[in-house]
């Protein structure tokens, strides 16, 4: 019931990842970014202790397929899960348990990894993959072109009811955390909260990082 790809842009470091679901707040469940080390995607019927155990091995450095092995070997389950991991180095390793539901299938490409279930048509996930690689601009831009690819191929089997999009660069923390927990487009709704959160994103970064520098609420004196 989901579909999703994770992307690593070598000129500025940045790593990311966007989701799609018929299941309600799909990326709070799913989706798991570790800054400057990578990804993990936990999806099928999920687990999202796979996702947290996940990002603590990329933490330490770990290739993604080492990473996929040992969620594989900790997870009581693994019949049931679909796993996707991009390490720091843009390397990705996947895993679709005997269990995946429906038509499933992941693709590793050039720094990224796709992977879906329940879709509407295998091309779902290659069209995903080859609209990413094609694309152009920054991280999340790519993402959501892919995500738009994916359901021009077809998408899920059903309609789609919420999304998430995440990218992580310098900072500790998320500079794009974007979700779409409950609609009746929420890739549209998703891209359009991206192009309202993207004027604002480097005011926030710089917020926390110099906050001597950040911008006026207009009020004077009010640096907040």
């Amino acid at each position: 019931m989901t579909f999703s790809i994770a992307g690593f842009c070598r000129e500025t470091g940045q790593f990311g990842a966007a989701i799609s679901s018929s299941s309600i707040c799909v990326a709070s469940r799913c989706l798991f970014t570790a800054p400057g080390h990578g990804v993990v995607l936990t999806q099928n019927v999920t687990n999202p202790a796979l996702g947290q155990m996940g990002v603590e091995l990329l933490r330490e450095g770990q290739a993604a397929d080492r990473v996929l092995a040992r969620l594989c070997e900790h997870e009581s389950h693994p019949e049931w899960r679909q796993l996707l991991v991009l390490d720091g180095q843009g390397q990705s390793a996947t895993h679709s348990g005997e269990q995946t539901l429906g038509i499933h299938t992941t693709m590793q490409g050039r720094d990224c990894v796709v992977g879906g279930n329940m879709l509407a048509d295998t091309d779902v996930v290659s069209a995903m993959c080859a609209a990413f690689e094609a694309s152009d601009g920054e991280l999340a831009v790519r993402l959501l072109a892919a995500m738009d690819a994916g359901v021009t191929a077809g998408g899920e089997m059903g309609p789609v009811h919420s999304a998430g999009l995440q990218v992580t660069d310098q900072a500790s923390w998320p500079v794009v955390d974007l979700r779409v927990d409950w609609h009746d487009d929420p890739l549209a709704e998703l891209r359009r909260l991206w192009e309202r959160y993207l004027p604002e994103r480097a005011a926030y970064v710089c917020r926390a990082a110099q906050p001597d520098q950040s911008p006026s609420y207009g009020v004077p004196g009010d640096q907040r």
